[in-house]
């Protein structure tokens, strides 16, 4: 029923090994995997740096509702441990769904708190669309246009150069 797009990151304990983990966890709903690529923690700069990915999705018997669900338990199996104090805190694992499509490739458009689609932030996030534009340059993000173009925005221009590609790690080892 649905593709979707899954950010995945990591700056606490064996980051490469939570990153292959959530892929190996998605299992053959894996369609396309980025590279990693290396990002300054966002929003709270006491932290160490982040692994970062994207991965493209498809389970033709999953809705949108599914993803969430799929993308908590990676982290919940990985010990994530959410801080309402610390929203921009470190973490084993995070894995956010930034846009989801239908079979015929309507994007689907959700205002619900605990899963708005597309994600709400992804346009301004340089460590979702640097990868994201790698695995899938003609990509449009739901609302907000070209991936492409919106690199080119001030916004996420000025974060661009610290997402770092890590052709050294790779996510194809999985668990």
């Amino acid at each position: 029923m649905t593709a979707a797009v899954l950010s995945i990151g990591s700056n606490l304990g064996d980051s490469l090994a939570h990153l292959r983990a959530a892929v190996g966890q998605l299992g053959a709903a894996v369609v396309r995997v980025s590279g990693v690529y290396q990002t300054p923690p966002w929003g709270d700069s006491a932290q160490p740096p982040y692994l970062n990915a994207v991965l493209l999705v498809d389970d033709r018997t999953a809705t949108a509702r599914d993803w969430l669900t799929r993308a908590q338990a990676c982290e919940a199996a990985r010990g994530r441990v959410r801080d309402p104090d610390r929203r921009f805190g470190p973490r084993t694992l995070d894995v956010d769904v930034i846009a989801v499509r239908e079979d015929d490739g309507t994007p689907v458009v959700d205002a619900d708190p605990e899963l708005t689609l597309p994600h709400p932030r992804a346009h301004l996030r340089a460590f979702v669309l640097v990868p994201w534009h790698a695995v899938q340059p003609e990509a449009e993000l739901p609302g907000h246009g070209p991936i492409a173009a919106l690199l080119d925005t001030p916004e996420v221009a000025a974060d661009v150069a610290g997402v770092t590609h890590r052709p050294d790690l790779s996510l194809e080892s999985m668990e």
